[in-house]
């Protein structure tokens, strides 16, 4: 039989983000190595709209066999402090990263003055003395051009005198300012005589009193960029105006070529993520403090119980876009549970108790039945959970009068609790006000660990923890900070903090199985029908305890079949 050509079966080729094609596109053309960075402000706590950030920059030097730098943005001394930068590094070395070096603005303080002198040098700078106002007003509109400065012309030995003497703490804040020249009519706003420098006479965090003037981010970052050989500058799509000027000042300075790529931001609904409305909820006490399990922060979701995973997982199924959008924040949550549902082990625990005596079975009698940690992993193995005369059910697994298609616990009906017997209410005992004190039933004692001997089958099965052997437990429920899709768009009249969620933090005591009491803390869990919690510690009275981090209730994939 003659050999015949079989096609070989084509290799789907990987689907590229836009930033990926320029990175490879950039290979192609001669770059040896990527060189990215992570650049943050040391003025508060990332959030994760930082942590799509983080993992881009990281992520692309890693899929490209480069480097990733850490770089902190001081540069300007009033707002920026070491608690922030110790926070940064924290929660990047949280989610799985490791940065190749770690270098601050600060640390080219020098190399920046030398480059601004000679800027002057060239006729490209000069020293303005208008305050902020006439600068501001001098600048024009978009429609209309800019004025020039009354002291744009001044010659370049006096520019260098006076940025000298600004330099050696001759003036007062704001006196006089450093300003690249420019045009003042171009339609890009930011190259009308941007600024370069300012006088701010406060110690830095770094570099203490030695310096009393700052550069401008628009000056600092592209040299900064230029000195590390950053190859491919990666930052939101808000900084793409910057571009231009960004390119300005390194060519005018003949140094490295680094260039700036813009991606779209993160903006998830019921989140606002601004760094300045964030630290007014910190400050105003709305929010215990950045680590707020309900704030957006990095470190509010590890406290919540956010795994480094799911984050991950988020930034990778939200992608790399290059126009704005909102995300939905149910994403995230269903990242969570993908990553959770595998991991997390179950436990029974009842928040809102209603006692239940099973009044045909031995008082003083304690059964172990075998419990399944978790189904998703083998592993795992069991657990055993008691069985006793009176046990807690949550209220919401009993109705009085219950609809049609109510399959749990109702007078005369019966249901599975978990792992255990068949029980049935025969009685309900009540308070002197009307409410429910308590739940008579009767077990099967032939249907135990799932078994029934006449074939009997029920729909309702609930969980449920035994009254005299479980443990008590502080459990906070968290719900959406904003009660409102856009929380940045204010209600007339008023502001963003109107629209705050009223009912976003529920403390209670849940009744718990014990094993539940000596989890390590930082144990992943999943009470049983109720949620994901996370074990934060302990109580000032030394019982632990557990953040809701989600429900079970998943509405994004619901959303999305």
């Amino acid at each position: 039989m003659d050999n015949m050509n079989v096609a070989e079966p084509e290799v789907e080729k990987e689907k590229l983000n836009f930033i990926e094609e320029i990175i490879e596109d950039s290979i192609a053309k001669g770059v040896k190595q990527i060189q990215t960075r992570f650049p943050p402000e040391p003025n508060g706590y990332l959030h994760i709209g930082h942590a799509k950030s983080i993992c881009l920059n990281f992520g692309m030097a890693k899929k490209y066999g480069g480097k990733c730098n850490l770089r902190f943005d001081d540069t300007n001394p009033v707002k920026e402090d070491t608690e922030y930068v110790d926070s940064i590094k924290q929660d990047i070395n949280w989610l799985g990263f490791m940065w190749s070096e770690e270098h601050y603005a600060s640390d080219y303080f020098d190399q920046l003055y030398l480059w601004a002198e000679k800027l002057i040098e060239k006729g490209l700078a000069y020293v303005d003395d208008q305050t902020q106002e006439e600068i501001r007003v001098g600048r024009g509109t978009i429609t209309t051009p800019g004025t020039n400065s009354p002291y744009r012309n001044r010659s370049v030995e006096e520019n260098l005198k006076l940025f000298r003497e600004m330099r050696d703490g001759k003036f007062a804040d704001g006196e006089k300012v450093l300003r690249a020249k420019i045009d003042m009519a171009h339609p890009n706003m930011l190259f009308r005589d941007p600024l370069m420098y300012r006088i701010i006479h406060t110690d830095h965090h770094r570099t203490g009193n030695k310096w009393c003037i700052y550069p401008m981010y628009d000056y600092a970052h592209g040299q900064s960029d230029s000195i590390e050989h950053i190859t491919h500058s990666i930052c939101t799509l808000e900084f793409d105006v910057h571009r231009p000027l960004y390119d300005w000042f390194i060519d005018k300075l003949e140094i490295f070529p680094s260039h700036q790529y813009e991606f779209a931001r993160l903006n998830i609904n019921y989140t606002v993520m601004s760094k300045r409305k964030l630290l007014q909820l910190v400050k105003q006490g709305y929010v215990t403090g950045w680590d707020d399990p309900r704030m957006p922060t990095i470190c509010g979701l590890r406290r919540r119980g956010y795994t480094p995973e799911s984050i991950k997982m988020f930034a990778e199924k939200v992608g790399v876009a290059k126009r704005d959008n909102i995300i939905d924040l149910g994403l995230l949550e269903w990242c969570l549970r993908e990553d959770l549902n595998k991991k997390a082990e179950r436990r029974m625990a009842v928040l809102n108790p209603v006692k239940v005596i099973i009044t045909n079975y031995p008082e003083g009698k304690t059964e172990l039945f075998n419990a399944v940690n978790n189904p998703e992993d083998e592993s795992a193995g069991v657990r055993q959970v008691s069985f006793t005369r009176e046990i807690f059910i949550e209220s919401d697994d009993f109705m009085e009068n219950p609809p049609k298609k109510y399959f749990r616990l109702q007078p005369g009906g019966e249901v599975r609790l978990r792992y255990s017997y068949l029980i049935k209410c025969d009685e309900v005992i009540k308070n002197e006000d009307g409410s429910i004190k308590e739940l008579h039933c009767s077990y099967d004692p032939e249907s135990g660990s799932g078994s029934s001997s006449d074939g009997r089958k029920v729909k309702g099965v609930i969980h449920w923890v035994s009254a005299t052997e479980c443990k008590q437990a502080k459990v906070r429920l968290f719900d959406r900070l904003f009660a409102v899709e856009a929380p940045d768009e204010a209600p007339e009249g008023g502001t963003f903090l109107d629209n705050l969620n009223p009912n976003s933090l529920t403390e209670k005591i849940a009744y718990i199985e014990p094993s539940l009491y000596s989890m390590p803390v930082g144990t992943h869990v999943q009470f049983e029908r109720v949620g994901y919690f996370y074990n934060e510690g302990l109580d000032e009275n030394g019982a632990p305890v557990y953040n809701r981090t989600a429900t079970l209730k998943d509405s994004w994939a619901k959303k999305n079949q």
